[in-house]
């Protein structure tokens, strides 16, 4: 989950930011309603053993789940609280 911020903010590894990408970065789904979201594009896989593992389709899977308030964070330390509550509030209605 953490890696996944790192890399939206840019300050990842290239060799992991460089397996995300948002929706809105392609020209073909730039008319999408995802693509007014901060959502990541989920890559296909081919083989569902190997495949769905792989960090860019797992990573954009995970940040496409979380909602739009904690996506939206412009910092670390708001991220982090804002990831707590919801975890919080999903473990304990």
């Amino acid at each position: 989950m953490y890696l996944a911020i790192y890399c939206v903010h840019g300050t990842a590894p290239s060799y992991l930011a460089d397996e995300l990408e948002y929706t809105v970065d392609f020209e073909v789904r730039r008319h999408l309603r995802s693509a007014s979201s901060l959502s990541l594009n989920v890559r296909c896989s081919r083989l569902s053993t190997v495949g769905d593992r792989a960090f860019a389709v797992v990573a954009a899977r995970t940040w496409n789940s979380l909602r739009q308030h904690v996506t939206s964070t412009p910092s670390m330390a708001v991220f982090r609280g804002r990831l707590k509550a919801l975890l919080f509030g999903r473990s304990f209605p």
